[in-house]
């Protein structure tokens, strides 16, 4: 079981922790880079992002199968003039392509995370000042 499929932050921490230790042996650059970004790394963690939606969000699957969408759709668009026409034929594209899209997997857990969000973004905000 990997880091980010932990449930707790501090597991996952702790494995990423061991993982950099074992990776600086092979390779200090990639292992420095792995430190560097670790809160990053965990941030789904800290936010209490339930584990399916992780998985989800951990993916660029999402994000590539709405751009094969789009690049199939674009494909009729035949006139181009100027970039504000371009944004505009792209907006409609995806607005178009929206109607075949899937529900992510855990989406119905996103209103709890944004929630938290917002908590976190607040007690942030109160601490600074």
């Amino acid at each position: 079981m990997g880091a980010l499929e932990q449930n707790l932050y501090e597991d996952a921490k702790k494995m990423l922790l061991d993982f950099e230790k074992w990776l600086r042996a092979i390779n200090e650059s990639a292992a420095d880079s792995l430190k560097e970004a670790l809160e990053e790394t965990l941030l789904v963690h800290r936010l209490g992002v339930p584990l399916l939606l992780r998985k989800t969000l951990s993916s660029t699957n999402p994000i590539e199968s709405m751009f094969s969408t789009v690049r199939d759709c674009e494909v009729n668009i035949k006139r181009y003039r100027g970039s504000a026409m371009s944004q505009r034929w792209l907006a409609s594209v995806i607005l178009y392509c929206e109607k075949g899209f899937r529900r992510i997997k855990g989406y119905d857990q996103i209103a709890g995370v944004v929630e938290t969000i917002g908590r976190v973004q607040g007690d942030a905000a109160s601490v600074a000042a």
